[in-house]
């Protein structure tokens, strides 16, 4: 008797979940729990475009964005800056200089409350 051929093993493109938002989901795969995509965390509140400051911190990185402010006094705009603390999941691949979205989430240590869900 003739003994049946193995069947190879297709792999199949991750699933990224919906996350509710209009982002396109990243081709790759990862398996951080902390990725809105292929993790179980969930985003809220409010999405923020930044530029990419330091990358230093493992799966960190700090985002500024710089607004402007209206001072009354002087009836002009002075330029203000913040820094917030996001987590980078693997799958976005993201470098020191990009734009990119962020969005609040559960307090993820205690400066990130802030994970990256795409480049701009």
């Amino acid at each position: 008797m003739a003994m049946p051929a193995a069947k190879k093993k297709v792999k199949k493109a991750p699933v990224a979940r919906d996350i509710g938002v209009d982002i396109e989901a990243p081709t790759s795969g990862c398996k951080d729990p902390h990725c809105p995509f292929h993790g179980t965390l969930s985003v809220r509140g409010q999405m923020i475009e930044a530029t990419v400051v330091t990358e230093s911190m493992h799966r960190t990185m700090v985002v500024e964005r710089e607004y402007h402010h209206f001072v009354k006094k002087y009836e002009r705009y002075e330029k203000r800056t913040s820094r917030y603390s996001a987590h980078a999941p693997e799958c976005l691949d993201v470098k020191k200089g990009d734009r990119v979205a962020i969005m609040e989430c559960r307090p993820l240590s205690k400066t990130v409350s802030f994970v990256i869900i795409g480049r701009r």
